[in-house]
């Protein structure tokens, strides 16, 4: 019988990354995108009707829903990916605090969402699943100017921990993933806009923030996840793994506020 996921912010990054990578392991994957131009590799993919598509917000309700009815649709619904994110700086003192607790909602609904909705759906089947958040770095390590961000990254890792005690005893794995840097499209569209000498200069610097060396590709994020996902996992749950070249582990992080755009994990 053919395993199905799910994958929130599916269409870009981390999120199409860890789509290809539960493919190429054999799955049907429904990703759930809210720009309909993002999923338009979908069409045509090699993977052919395994591979579908939800246009929505994630935190719908609505379209968390249709995406859980399309993978059962395609097998047993084996775990889901709580990944879709939006970066946006705030502080207190220039924003309002409406428009601070709006910016924390944006992170925080859809893996709330997306958690309820696989838990429900894995009752109802009377089947084990695992799901997998997407949190960050900045969950414990805080970047200037970040408040929202950081705030609910860190409320979704303590998700995380709840649901994993409640649900552990059916069989329920919760885990999550905390990338540092990626290079995802955006951050590769963000060196591409400066010269080659500044774009140098931020590679080097972003080099400096990972002991490894460099920042992550989406690939090496997605291999963590599937393997949280797996069989290979199962007795590993309430755990957040980090994935960032050692950056959280680093006693020294020069980083500073930067101005809305540059691309940080």
């Amino acid at each position: 019988m053919t395993t199905s996921y799910v994958v929130t912010g599916g269409g870009r990054g981390i999120g199409r990354a860890v789509v290809e990578r539960l493919l190429a392991d054999g799955g049907a994957v429904v990703a759930i995108e809210l720009d309909a131009a993002a999923l338009a590799w979908i069409d045509g993919h090699p993977a052919g009707p395994r591979v579908m598509a939800v246009t929505g917000d994630a935190a719908d309700e609505g379209a968390a829903e249709r995406a859980a009815d399309l993978a059962e649709s395609a097998g047993t619904l084996a775990g889901w990916v709580n990944n879709a994110a939006v970066f946006r700086d705030a502080s207190v003192h220039t924003a309002s605090t409406r428009d601070m607790i709006e910016l924390i909602a944006t992170n925080l609904n859809a893996p709330v969402v997306g958690c309820a909705t696989a838990i429900r759906r894995f009752l109802a089947a009377g089947t084990p699943g695992a799901v997998v958040n997407v949190t960050s770095h900045q969950a414990r390590r805080a970047v200037p100017g970040c408040t929202p961000y950081v705030t609910a990254k860190a409320g979704i890792e303590g998700l995380t921990r709840a649901l994993a005690v409640e649900y552990g005893p059916s069989g329920i794995r919760v885990n999550a993933v905390a990338p540092g840097s990626v290079a995802t499209e955006r951050y590769e569209a963000f060196l591409a806009s400066l010269d080659a000498g500044t774009a140098a200069q931020v590679e080097h610097e972003m080099g400096r923030l990972h002991p490894l060396g460099r920042v992550a590709t989406a690939q090496e994020v997605a291999d963590v996840v599937a393997y949280l996902l797996s069989d290979g996992a199962a007795f590993v749950t309430g755990a957040t793994v980090p994935v960032d070249g050692g950056r959280s582990v680093l006693a020294r992080d020069p980083e500073a506020h930067e101005p809305p755009g540059d691309p940080r994990g």
